[in-house]
């Protein structure tokens, strides 16, 4: 599988198992909620530092994102 795919399918899992909307996980890590949707449906490609912000407002470790 891409790896854009696995990570894309992983925020979507995290952020969904944390009870947030692609809109609240946008407001959490000050990004757009329209990148949050470009992440997680495999079509951007976020870079490591986009993922920390991601995985720090998720509350999990960077690399679990790409598990």
């Amino acid at each position: 599988m891409d790896v854009r795919r696995r990570v894309g399918r992983n925020v979507k899992k995290f952020r969904q198992e944390s009870g947030l909307s692609q809109e609240g996980l946008a407001f959490e890590c000050g990004l757009h909620r329209t990148y949050i949707s470009g992440v997680e449906r495999g079509v951007r490609n976020p870079t490591v530092l986009v993922l920390e912000q991601i995985a720090k407002a998720l509350k999990i470790p960077a690399a679990r994102l790409l598990d």
